[in-house]
């Protein structure tokens, strides 16, 4: 007697991870972040280096081209993209625990389990930032209808001074928050998921979501600590950016390690 096949394939194993971890984790990650930097630094300082040339290369042509009035947009969509540039960075670390020699080949030129699903999830989140620009365009002209943009020597006095700029700062942050809490929560650990997994980005970036939610106040602080380092490297001329970013990378594989407990 003939068995039917099923016609479709068995459900795979359900994603676990860790819940309700501690908010001192954070710091752990971090601290394993300056460890993997450590080792083998070159690569890391390489790496960090070619961030910040890209950086500075962007920041100048804007304002070459008068785009300056999105640069605070630019800045805050920089944590979207992040952790898609920082992708050879997670394969350093992952060399490293796996005792394998850290080579910047493997860095620059990085297999991914989930192939093109990871320029797909690249694609979202650059979409999902250039949406973010736009939407701060809308609201300057929602409040200042078409007057041009003043230029940052007197944007303080504009938004400050101004009843419409208070109001623009109080609803420009509402909106930016809840752009940048949904960024977060997708991008954080999606591509370490696309990278050490076969999976597809959306399912990468429910994943994602899932684990911030379930340790929200763990990842409430980890999100306040990559935001004061990038602040601080942004105040250092972006000069910052060639140790922070490799440890953040470094420290963000470690995040993901620690929180899907099949690893």
């Amino acid at each position: 007697m003939t068995t039917i096949p099923p016609t479709a394939p068995p459900l795979a194993k359900p994603n676990v991870w860790k819940k309700d971890l501690p908010v001192s984790t954070a710091f752990v990650w971090l601290s394993a972040g300056w460890r993997d930097f450590k080792h083998s630094p070159g690569s890391s300082i390489f790496y960090g280096i070619g961030v910040w040339l890209v950086s500075v290369l962007l920041l100048v042509g804007m304002f070459l081209f008068n785009y300056d009035y999105i640069l605070l947009p630019v800045l805050s969509g920089f944590l979207i993209v992040g952790p898609v540039i920082a992708v050879g960075l997670y394969q350093k670390s992952s060399d490293i625990a796996q005792n394998k020699r850290v080579s910047l080949m493997r860095m620059l030129f990085v297999r991914v389990k989930s192939g093109g699903q990871i320029v797909f999830a690249g694609v979202l989140l650059l979409l999902l930032m250039l949406l973010w620009m736009r939407a701060a365009v809308i609201l300057y002209a929602l409040f200042f209808g078409l007057r041009p943009f003043p230029g940052f020597d007197d944007i303080s006095a504009t938004l400050l001074h101004d009843p419409y700029g208070i109001a623009l700062i109080i609803v420009g942050s509402a909106v930016g928050g809840v752009f940048a809490a949904f960024s977060y929560a997708i991008s954080v650990f999606s591509l370490p998921v696309l990278l050490s997994r076969t999976t597809d980005a959306l399912t990468a970036m429910g994943m994602s979501m899932a684990i911030v939610w379930n340790n929200l106040s763990l990842m409430i602080a980890w999100g306040a600590i990559v935001l004061a380092l990038v602040t601080l490297s942004i105040v250092t001329g972006l000069i910052g950016m060639i140790v922070v970013f490799p440890i953040l990378g470094h420290a963000t594989w470690h995040a993901y390690q620690t929180m899907c407990s099949e690893h």
